[in-house]
């Protein structure tokens, strides 16, 4: 890496606290930020990926605030949050009693920005950049928040989620409404209605849906 991402989160976040999560605090970024106006071209020149990690996607705070309010269904139980960023959903899980949470994302600053905002909020997270799709059912349950806003990925991780699910994993989703999340194999859990940022989305709040992956013994 050709910068330190400690020092750069430090100096390009603010400590915050997402707006439906109000328990949890992040190293987010926000209007008053040069990192929201940095091109792909400048995140390049400093060897920064897209600063998926610097935001509370409405996904992930959806699905920390269900967590929250139903801690039974990680309590005592072995979870990984897939395709953390920041590390919201994780710390939820670990603040409702989960017995380990496993954070992880193929973005490497994520376990930097994970490791902080753990922290922050007195929780052990465990973090892991590397790519797991595919891989056999190693937890309890399985968190992901706002992961169906790309065709590709969608294609990729909805045959693996739902081998999860049929493995006896418990599968959770939030989605924001997001075009390729596969409502047709899931039952919803519970909706919410989510502040976020225009800049990031197309209004300023986003109903997001909390969904279960259904096994075929439920279907």
């Amino acid at each position: 890496m050709k910068t330190d991402p400690e020092t750069f989160i430090r100096a390009n976040t603010d400590i915050m606290a997402p707006p439906h999560v109000p328990e949890i605090r992040l190293y987010l970024a926000s209007e008053a930020h040069d990192l929201w106006l940095k091109t792909e071209e400048e995140l390049e020149e400093i060897g920064l990926p897209p600063p998926f990690w610097a935001f509370a996607w409405a996904g992930g705070q959806g699905l920390a605030r269900h967590v929250l309010d139903h801690p039974e269904l990680v309590a005592g139980k072995r979870v990984i949050d897939f395709a953390s960023g920041s590390g919201l959903v994780a710390i939820a899980a670990m603040k409702a009693g989960a017995a380990s949470v496993v954070a992880i994302d193929i973005d490497p600053w994520t376990e930097t920005a994970i490791r902080l905002n753990a922290a922050l909020n007195g929780v052990d997270v465990l973090s892991a950049a590397s790519d797991v799709i595919g891989a056999g059912r190693d937890a309890d349950v399985y968190l992901a928040g706002d992961v169906f806003y790309d065709k590709a990925f969608a294609d990729r991780i909805v045959p693996w989620l739902s081998m999860l699910a049929e493995s006896g994993a418990d599968v959770l989703v939030g989605d924001p409404g997001r075009a390729y999340c596969p409502r047709e194999r899931m039952e919803m859990l519970a909706t919410y209605q989510v502040p976020v940022t225009r800049a990031l989305e197309d209004s300023e709040v986003k109903k997001t849906t909390v969904w279960r992956f259904l096994s075929s013994e439920l279907d």
